[in-house]
C-alpha cells in the first residue's frame, strides 16, 4: 500500500463546540466494537459453567472498577466517581444480569454472545430516547459491557491507554462515562463522529476546557492511531495529517488563541456595561456542582440555570430529600455568586430506569416531560422542592419552572411550591423567605400568553435550545436538519423580541440561557433586545463580556432595528457577521473564521 497515500492531509468540517486549537498525535478510541465470539453450548452442565463464568466475569469487573475508583479518590471533583459508581451499579443490576442468564441458557450460547444480544437491546431502547443526552448514556453499559468482555477474554480490563505524551482523542461519541475513565491530562482535544452544539459532548468538554469538534461524521474512518491531527475547536475544523505549511499556520493560531485567552480571563472579573453604560448581568450554566471554581474563574456573576438532571439519571433508587439537598446546599450561598438559579428536574417518565411501570413514548420531547411529569408525580416533585426550599435559607435562591406552556401549570407549580414551604415552616425547618420564581420561556404557548405569565412570576428565562427547535419545527440533535436551526431566524428574533417587551411591561426581569447567549456573534443583536441577563457555558463568558464592553446600547438597538427588517435567515446572518467582523475585526478573526 502507498505510504504517501495513507498519510494524505484531509480537512474535515464538523461542528465545534469547546474552542481553542490543538495540534497533536491521534488516539483512536474503539471501546465498543469489540467482536464478540459466537459457538453453541450442548448440555445442562456446560450451560451452567458458562453462568458461572459470566458471574466470575462481573465480579471481576467490579473488582476493577473498585481499585479505579479508589485510584481517582484524591480527584478535585467526585463526578468520575460517581459515574463510576453508575457502572458497578449496572453491573449490580438483577435485570442487566438475569438477560444475560436468559440468554445464555435458552439460546444455549456463549457468554460473550449473550450479552452482546443483552447490550444490542438496551441499545435499541435507548435509540428511541429523545434527547440527545440521554441516548448518549447507553455508553454507561457500553463501558460495563466492554469490561465484562475483556475479562471473559482472560485480560484486564483497560480504562484508558497507557500513552507517553499528550494525544488528541477520537470517538464516534463520547460521554461522561468515558471522560471518567480516562486520564484526562492524557488528552489534548476531542473529535467525534456524533454530537452537536447542544449535546452532552459539548457540554462536558466546555466545562473541562478542551478543545472539541463534534459531529464531523467520519473522522473515526479516516484517522489511525499516531496521526498527526489539528482540532480547531473554535472554527470546527479537523485537518489530518497536516503538511508543513499549514501546520506553521496553526501553530502561530493556537499562539494568538492562547494569548487572547489570557488577556479575555485577565478582564474576566470585569463587568458587562457597554460604552454608554447599560449593564446586562452575566451567568453561568452549570450542571455539576464541581463547575463552580471554573465559573467563578470565567467571570460568572451568577449561576442562571443549575440543570438538575443529572442527579436523577441513572440510579436504582430515586435520590432522596438529603442527597438533593447536598447538591443544593454546595452552591447556594458560595462567595462571588448573586444568586442561583436552580431550575426542576427537566425529565420525563422515560428517563427514570427504577420506575419500570413509567411507560415509554413515541416522542418524549414533547410528551409527559418536565413540569408535565412533576405535576403528575407530586411527590417526587416534593422531594426537590423540599430540599431546594431548604437549601434557600444559605443564599439567595432562585427557582425555575421548565416548559411552562400556560396560566395552570405556573400556578399549580407555585401552589405546590407554596405548601411546601408552608409544610417545613410547621416542621420548624428554616427555609429561605426571598425564593424568585420564573418561568423558562420555550414552548411557543409561553410566547403567545407570556403577558398572564409575567403577573404570575418574579422573572422569565428564554430557552433558546428548545424555543428554536419547536419554532422552526426541527430536531435540533437530528443531523439532517441542523442546518435549519437558525438563531437568527426572523421569527426567533420576533419572539424574544416579544418576551422581552411583555416582560418588561410587567416590571420582571428577562434572561436567556440558551446556547445562544454564550455565542459571540449574537452577542450585540441580544443586547439589542435588551435582556436583562445572559447566562451561558462558562468558557464563553469572558469573550462575551469584552464585546459588550465594547459595544454601546445605542448601535445595538440600530443594528437589531436593521436585522428586523430582513425577510430570510440567510441575508440576517451573513449582515450580523460582517458587522461583526468590521467592528470587532481582532475578536472575530483570531480563530480563523470569525467565530
Amino acid at each position: 500500500m502507498d505510504v504517501l497515500a495513507e498519510k494524505r492531509t484531509m480537512a474535515i468540517k464538523g461542528i465545534g463546540v469547546s474552542p481553542g486549537i490543538v495540534i497533536g498525535k491521534a488516539y483512536l478510541f474503539d471501546r465498543f466494537d469489540t467482536q464478540a465470539p459466537l459457538y453453541h453450548l450442548s448440555g445442562r452442565t456446560i450451560i451452567a459453567q458458562e453462568v458461572r463464568r459470566f458471574k466470575a466475569a462481573l465480579r471481576e469487573t467490579e473488582k476493577q472498577l473498585q481499585e479505579l475508583k479508589h485510584k481517582l479518590r484524591d480527584l478535585e471533583g467526585r463526578e468520575p466517581l460517581y459515574i463510576i459508581d453508575v457502572h458497578i451499579m449496572i453491573l449490580k443490576d438483577r435485570s442487566f444480569i438475569a438477560t444475560t442468564v436468559e440468554n445464555i441458557r435458552k439460546q444455549a450460547v456463549n457468554a460473550e454472545w449473550a450479552l452482546r444480544i443483552t447490550i444490542d437491546k438496551y441499545k435499541e431502547i435507548f435509540d428511541k430516547m429523545d434527547e440527545d443526552y440521554l441516548r448518549g448514556r447507553i455508553s454507561d453499559i457500553q463501558f460495563v459491557g466492554q469490561g465484562i468482555m475483556r475479562n471473559l477474554a482472560g485480560k484486564k480490563m483497560a480504562t484508558a491507554p497507557e500513552i507517553g505524551e499528550a494525544v488528541i482523542l477520537v470517538a464516534k461519541e463520547l460521554s461522561p462515562a468515558d471522560t471518567a475513565q480516562i486520564k484526562i491530562d492524557k488528552f489534548l482535544g476531542f473529535a467525534t463522529d456524533f454530537g452537536g452544539k447542544t449535546s452532552h459532548t459539548a457540554i462536558v468538554a466546555q466545562s473541562m476546557g478542551i478543545p472539541a469538534v463534534v459531529g464531523l461524521e467520519k473522522i473515526t474512518r479516516e484517522v489511525k492511531t499516531n496521526d498527526d491531527i489539528i482540532v480547531d475547536g473554535s472554527s470546527g475544523m479537523v485537518i489530518v495529517n497536516p503538511d508543513p505549511e499549514i501546520l506553521k499556520r496553526y501553530k502561530s493560531k493556537r499562539k494568538h488563541f492562547a494569548d487572547v485567552q489570557k488577556l479575555y480571563i485577565g478582564d474576566a472579573s470585569l463587568p458587562a456595561v457597554t460604552r454608554d453604560n447599560y449593564r446586562i448581568g452575566i451567568g453561568g450554566n452549570i450542571e455539576f456542582t464541581e463547575e463552580i471554581p471554573n465559573a467563578l474563574e470565567h467571570g460568572a456573576e451568577n449561576i442562571g440555570l443549575y440543570r438538575t438532571e443529572f442527579i436523577y439519571i441513572n440510579r436504582e433508587q430515586l435520590p432522596t430529600e438529603e442527597e438533593h439537598f447536598s447538591h443544593y446546599r454546595s452552591i447556594v450561598g458560595v462567595p462571588g455568586f448573586s444568586w442561583v438559579t436552580i431550575r426542576t428536574f427537566d425529565l420525563g417518565g422515560e428517563k427514570f430506569f427504577s420506575d419500570p411501570k413509567l411507560g415509554r413514548e413515541m416522542n418524549p420531547q414533547m410528551g409527559l416531560r418536565a413540569i408535565r411529569f412533576c405535576l403528575k408525580e407530586k411527590e417526587l416533585f416534593r422531594v426537590q422542592l423540599r430540599a431546594i426550599a431548604r437549601a434557600s435559607y444559605y443564599g439567595k435562591t432562585r427557582l425555575l419552572f421548565p416548559m411552562i406552556s400556560g396560566l395552570e401549570e405556573i400556578r399549580q407549580a407555585k401552589s405546590f411550591f407554596r405548601e411546601v414551604q408552608d409544610q417545613l415552616v410547621k416542621e420548624g425547618v428554616s427555609i429561605g423567605k426571598d425564593v424568585e420564581i420564573g418561568v423558562m420561556i420555550e414552548v411557543p404557548a409561553a410566547v403567545v400568553v407570556a403577558e398572564a405569565l409575567a403577573k404570575e412570576v418574579d422573572f422569565f428565562s428564554i430557552g433558546t435550545n428548545d424555543l428554536i427547535q419547536y419554532v422552526l419545527a426541527i430536531d435540533r440533535v437530528n443531523e439532517r436538519v441542523t442546518y435549519l436551526y437558525e438563531p437568527l431566524h426572523p421569527a426567533v428574533l420576533r419572539l424574544v423580541a416579544q418576551v422581552v417587551k411583555i416582560g418588561h411591561e410587567a416590571g420582571i426581569k428577562v434572561a436567556m440561557c440558551g446556547e445562544m447567549a454564550g455565542e459571540p456573534t449574537y452577542a450585540m443583536v441580544l443586547l439589542g433586545l435588551e435582556l436583562d441577563e445572559l447566562s451561558m457555558t462558562p468558557s464563553a463568558i469572558p469573550r462575551i463580556k469584552k464585546i459588550i464592553r465594547g459595544s454601546s446600547l445605542e448601535e445595538s438597538k440600530q443594528l437589531l432595528e436593521k436585522v428586523m427588517t430582513f425577510s430570510l435567515s440567510a441575508e440576517i446572518r451573513d449582515y450580523v457577521e460582517n458587522y461583526m467582523r468590521q467592528k470587532f475585526p481582532d475578536e472575530f478573526l483570531k480563530n480563523g473564521n470569525g467565530a
